[in-house]
């Protein structure tokens, strides 16, 4: 479907139909995300809030990796 472009104060929005929301389950106000692969512009959402614990999780998740990155890799070889 073809959407135009709309200028929005110093920057500008894409409009998504009323149905297209509606099978999607967003609403104004939700958090997508928004990149670009190739010459297409990819909407994905509706983007969560992490939870506490789920920031907890990937900040272990993270620094273990770094402090084991070496071996990790090693692994990934064999």
């Amino acid at each position: 479907m073809a959407q135009k472009i709309l200028k929005i104060g110093s920057s500008v929005g894409v409009t998504i139909p009323k149905k297209s929301l509606q099978d999607l389950g967003l609403k104004p106000g939700d958090n997508v995300e928004v990149r670009v692969e190739g010459e297409n512009i990819i909407i994905q959402g509706p983007v969560k809030k992490a939870t506490s614990r789920q920031k907890k999780v990937a900040k272990l998740t993270f620094d273990f990796i770094n402090r084991h990155r070496k071996d990790l890799e090693a692994l990934a070889k064999e």
